[in-house]
């Protein structure tokens, strides 16, 4: 798991020993909860000196432990602070709480507030719908833009090369039978949700779960996020979800957008 963004060996600012601790940090996800030393040095292309020494320091300052019985690492409590310290300051969140609830209340769907990051959307926030959901994607889950409702959304009010070129770095894996890959058939979703001001998503990132998402934007006019709901085939169909939905997220979506500052 080689780091996201590798400094150039001349930088002389770039902290190796902090990166490699992010690096461990990253390494755990909910298919890897715990892991030895040596899965943890593989997991992070690092000697095993030198992913001792990283966990040792996390397991000093109380971001990693050591399961009593297995004896295997594992993340502490303790990392939820970091990501509860970005949340906690977000403008956009604050702006959007609201709003997202009325929205998940008055479509009887779950609402929720990405951002992008790279080439995916983070969920930032969410309000659950009390019906059944056939797919759980809780907050700080990322999801690919190019298949995402909300990744296109986002993607449509950028420059068209610029979202073009953010499509061309994306690994774009065909997640279902129906997910669109090619650059072109998604350069022509984005046109699409440029003119009617929402996008949409039918099972291209799981099955049996659907997608309407409009952009937000700051108050300078700058494209920051996008809000979505997410209506199962179970209970929806395309045409139905458009003509009912998508009206519902382009308004939380502008009135989001009132009170968003920029950065």
């Amino acid at each position: 798991m080689p780091p996201r963004d590798a400094a150039p060996s001349s930088d002389g600012l770039f902290n190796q020993s902090l990166a490699k601790g992010l690096q461990v940090l990253s390494a755990f996800n909910g298919a890897h909860r715990s892991l030895t030393l040596a899965e943890v040095a593989q997991r992070t292309g690092m000697s095993k000196a030198s992913a001792q020494r990283s966990v040792h320091t996390l397991q000093t300052l109380g971001y990693i432990g050591k399961h009593p019985s297995t004896r295997r690492f594992l993340l502490l409590p303790r990392v939820v602070e970091l990501g509860f310290n970005y949340l906690d300051a977000h403008p956009m969140i604050s702006a959007a709480h609201t709003y997202l609830a009325q929205l998940a209340r008055a479509s009887g769907e779950t609402a929720t507030l990405t951002e992008p990051t790279d080439t995916h959307m983070v969920y930032l926030a969410q309000v659950l719908t009390t019906q059944h959901i056939p797919m759980l994607t809780p907050v700080g889950t990322q999801i690919p833009m190019y298949a995402s409702s909300c990744g296109r959304a986002y993607l449509s009010q950028l420059p068209t090369a610029q979202a073009r070129t953010l499509l061309e770095q994306a690994v774009r894996p065909a997640r279902t039978r129906t997910t669109l890959t090619q650059v072109e058939p998604l350069m022509a979703q984005l046109q699409r949700c440029v003119e009617t001001g929402y996008a949409t998503n039918c099972e291209e990132l799981f099955i049996g779960d659907m997608g309407i998402a409009a952009p937000v934007f700051n108050t300078r006019g700058e494209a920051v996020g996008a809000v979505h709901v997410a209506p199962p085939t179970s209970r929806w169909s395309m045409a139905d979800a458009e003509r009912q939905l998508a009206p519902l997220v382009i308004e939380c979506a502008r009135a989001i957008s009132r009170l968003v500052p920029p950065t």
